[in-house]
């Protein structure tokens, strides 16, 4: 890829991220559940064959549509094909997924890389296949000009697969969820024949902040729930991952700009999984938990100041770990525990979480880059080394936040997915990575 193109791209990245965290307060007074009930008006994601959705194996293709891409709203002359196909959600119920595939103009199907975006909401509305068909959402915005992502790797002949991760009830920071929807978009698309790959397609994983939780969760669950996709996987490309969800509510507790972000994760946990907080919460917590339960990420960045866990629950919950579900829930998320990835992987993340507003340096934490843990990662990648798979490269930028890691992360894991493609060896950082936190599974207090 030529440096200007690189440089643009990276441009592009940094401006929508800034303008997404510097979304004014004024829009976080809409009312986005509007949209969640518009999200069932399409008969597209509503599966209603007469079968029983169990009876479909998952990645089997359901409904099939091709449709032009759209950016902004706007169509364009490039076509995308969207599948709705058998998944399961956090708990394993089958569920339907959807997820849309761009062909590349100068590609043969014989490589792909599946990219997982960074949208981050609760709304479903908010979905990157919602975007692509022309549905103009706040919270779509960031699907839509993640499409500048795309351009370089469909000039480089690869297919491009785009899930709706979250599934179709936005089941935000949901790790395991995000990685099967992942993996069985991969399976869809290459059981589609409208889409350009096969059983024989080669794949990479490629993903950014909440785009990393899937990438990482499909990367770990591939060799046991999929491993007719991770023998076809070359690797996974990532920056700002999730890691130990406990670790981040203390971390970005109180911060200026990311702590609205907790009452989401919290959300999205509680959806996955069945979980009623209600009983936990003090009057101000079931009205920002009301707020944004169909809230994107830019109805909470910058929206909540000051924020923390003691504001909104009840004086005998202060400590998070007294709350049996909420413990079972990270526990869940936590990817310490998980399954160690099969295939080589690349991981940046930032450490100047202070430029964006966190100043939290708690013993056990440590420095972030503004909402993820840097510790996390490193223990994680660390952990990964120590189990034999040596092929991880990890880099930390200490001076840049969330936002500023994107930079470099961009086209050095392109770089690193074409490295991988053309079947050079993997590098690795192992046994040159600090020292982390532990991440041992939280243990409940009542």
């Amino acid at each position: 890829m030529h440096r200007s193109t690189v440089g643009k791209l990276a441009t592009a990245v940094v401006t929508v991220l800034a303008v997404t965290a510097a979304v004014p307060a004024a829009t976080a007074a809409a009312a986005p559940s509007a949209s969640a009930t518009a999200a069932a008006d399409d008969s597209f994601y509503t599966y209603d064959g007469s079968r029983p959705l169990s009876s479909y194996a998952p990645g089997e293709v359901l409904k099939t549509r091709t449709l032009q891409y759209h950016f902004v709203g706007i169509p364009t002359p490039v076509k995308a094909i969207q599948l709705l196909y058998r998944t399961v959600d956090a708990q394993g119920r089958p569920s339907a997924g959807v997820t849309s595939i761009v062909r590349s103009p100068n590609g043969d199907g014989s490589k792909a890389v599946s990219y997982q975006s960074f949208y981050d909401s609760l709304n479903p509305e908010d979905a990157p296949s919602r975007a692509i068909a022309g549905d103009v959402t706040l919270g779509g915005a960031i699907p839509n000009i993640e499409s500048l992502l795309l351009v370089p790797m469909l000039l480089a002949g690869y297919n491009v697969v785009i899930p709706d991760t979250e599934g179709q009830t936005a089941d935000f920071a949901a790790g395991p969820e995000y990685g099967t929807t992942t993996l069985d978009a991969i399976r869809a698309a290459s059981r589609s024949s409208e889409t350009g790959l096969n059983a024989d397609t080669r794949v990479g994983l490629a993903g950014y902040s909440g785009g990393a939780i899937a990438t990482h969760w499909a990367a770990a669950l591939a060799p046991s729930y999929a491993p007719d996709v991770n023998r076809r996987l070359v690797g996974y490309a990532e920056g700002g991952l999730l890691v130990d969800p406990a670790h981040n509510l203390k971390y970005i507790s109180g911060s200026s700009i990311w702590a609205g972000v907790a009452p989401m994760a919290v959300i999205g946990a509680a959806r996955a999984y069945d979980i009623d907080f209600t009983p936990y919460l003090n009057s101000y917590g079931v009205e920002v938990f009301k707020k944004l339960q169909y809230g994107s990420i830019v109805n909470a960045l910058g929206q909540y100041p000051g924020l923390t866990w003691k504001k909104m629950v009840k004086p005998q919950y202060a400590d998070p770990n007294s709350v049996t579900p909420f413990v079972e829930a990270v526990n869940k998320l936590n990817l310490g525990s998980a399954a160690t990835p099969g295939v080589p992987g690349y991981i940046a993340q930032g450490g100047g979480g202070v430029f964006e507003g966190t100043l939290s340096n708690l013993p056990g934490i440590g420095r972030g880059d503004g909402v993820m843990v840097a510790g996390d990662v490193r223990a994680l990648a660390r952990q990964y080394c120590a189990k034999g798979n040596t092929a991880v490269k990890y880099e930390q930028y200490d001076l840049l936040s969330h936002v500023g890691t994107a930079v470099p992360w961009i086209p050095t894991a392109l770089s690193w997915l074409n490295d991988r493609f053309a079947g050079k060896t993997a590098p690795s950082d192992c046994g040159r990575i600090p020292a982390g936190n532990s991440l041992a599974p939280e243990v409940p207090t009542s």
